[in-house]
């Protein structure tokens, strides 16, 4: 099941055309046909989790994603060049492969904290000029970013605080998690397990 929107209806999801999504998907193949073997193999040490979905709302764009992206015991594809398209970088749009293991990283976080509504985007992927610049007038963005590699997330989850968000993500054990309460979301990423923020 895959579902993209764009939330600027007032009335509900309004999915995009499907010329517009199979344009989009056809521009993609070569982006999700990139993916890694060490990917799938992180995959299969999950545990028991068979379908996994991500629902989610990007605060940057509007759109919203509602895919299914791992099913019978594989990635699939298709959902994972819409995951991509949906993460592109929102200020000059270019578009990168994510980890699915950040996808994974999110659905545990998102799962144990109940699920009910959809994850809020802050950030995904970043082009290495989008990096700079947020360089240029923040100081808590890393030069060797992560978002720029497809492996770094930030979240957001409606009606959960920064500290219980950050609390369930250190529990799983699955890269850094970085805690931003004055800007109000959490670092997921698929680096080095550590911690940072308070």
């Amino acid at each position: 099941m895959t579902h993209v929107a764009n939330s600027s209806a007032r009335s509900g999801l309004q999915p995009l055309t499907r010329r517009s999504l199979l344009l989009g998907l056809t521009g993609l193949a070569v982006v999700a046909g990139a993916r890694s073997a060490g990917a799938s193999t992180q995959a299969r040490t999950l545990g028991p989790m068979p379908r996994r979905r991500i629902r989610a709302q990007h605060l940057h764009t509007g759109e919203s994603v509602d895919v299914v992206y791992f099913e019978n015991g594989r990635y699939a594809p298709r959902s994972l060049a819409v995951l991509d398209h949906f993460l592109r970088d929102h200020r000059d749009g270019s578009i990168h492969p994510i980890d699915p293991v950040l996808f994974d990283f999110l659905h545990i976080v998102n799962s144990r904290l109940g699920g009910r509504q959809p994850v809020e985007i802050v950030c995904g992927y970043r082009s290495e000029k989008s990096n700079a610049l947020l360089r240029s007038i923040s100081t808590g963005v890393a030069k060797n970013s992560l978002h720029m590699i497809g492996q770094a997330i930030d979240i957001r989850i409606p009606g959960r605080s920064v500290a219980e968000i950050a609390q369930v993500a250190e529990s799983v054990q699955r890269g850094g998690v970085g805690r931003y309460r004055r800007s109000g979301f959490v670092h997921l990423d698929t680096g080095n397990v550590r911690t940072w923020g308070s």
